[in-house]
């Protein structure tokens, strides 16, 4: 089926939501009208962070309907992929993560039913994902470089943004092309213009007092 790459996906991220109350503010946001549930797994050696494992992604797929869109910001992902498959609509790679077996594990994902992404830092060129593109359903471009919420976006990231949107059009490809980190309303618009049809919001969602209106000023709806 075609991917409509002309309507905005809103995936808030779970990393800023409380985790007291997590369960509740994710069936919240999904009331509020967010598309997905970004879930940013972090094991304190690929990021200097560490987050939740499988057992919390487990346990926030469980209290909504939404697609989980698992992010692995980890180190042998694909030893650990069977752990978050059950759980996932979509699970996204590194392509620094180094294991030398990249297009494996992308092809188990798939194998499992889900849908497969990668994802490059900040300062990865975008040629390091060239061989992959056809392989994927989801490019991440993060707009900071991942480990922490709360950062500030860099605005620079459009560029790459814009030479997969080309690269995709060249190739007569259907990937999504998703943004994380920093992303506001204006930074929300920039991305879009770009490109990008799926972000990622992290503060600028669970950080507000009214989900859907946030959700909305990210669409650029009022």
């Amino acid at each position: 089926m075609a991917i409509d790459f002309s309507k905005t996906l809103i995936a808030p991220s779970v990393l800023a939501a409380d985790f007291t109350r997590v369960g509740e503010q994710v069936r919240a946001v999904e009331a509020a009208g967010a598309d997905w549930i970004h879930l940013d797994v972090m094991d304190g050696h690929f990021v200097d962070n560490i987050s939740f494992g499988p057992a919390f992604c487990a346990a926030v797929a469980k209290a909504v309907s939404l697609p989980a869109d698992v992010h692995l910001m980890i180190e042998r992902p694909g030893h650990y992929l069977d752990r978050f498959l059950p759980t996932a609509r979509n699970v996204t790679l590194h392509v620094e993560a180094g294991e030398g077996h990249l297009a494996e594990t992308l092809r188990r994902i798939r194998a499992a039913g889900c849908t497969a992404g990668i994802s490059l830092r900040p300062g990865t060129p975008f040629a390091a994902v060239e061989p992959y593109l056809d392989q994927i359903d989801l490019l991440l471009v993060m707009t900071v470089e991942p480990g922490f919420g709360g950062q500030s976006f860099q605005p620079e990231m459009l560029g790459k943004i814009e030479t997969a949107a080309a690269e995709r059009a060249r190739r007569g490809l259907a990937f999504h092309i998703q943004v994380d980190g920093g992303i506001s309303a204006p930074q929300a618009k920039l991305c879009v213009a770009a490109g990008a049809n799926v972000l990622v919001a992290g503060t600028s969602v669970f950080g507000k007092p009214d989900y859907a209106e946030a959700i909305r000023a990210l669409r650029f709806e009022h």
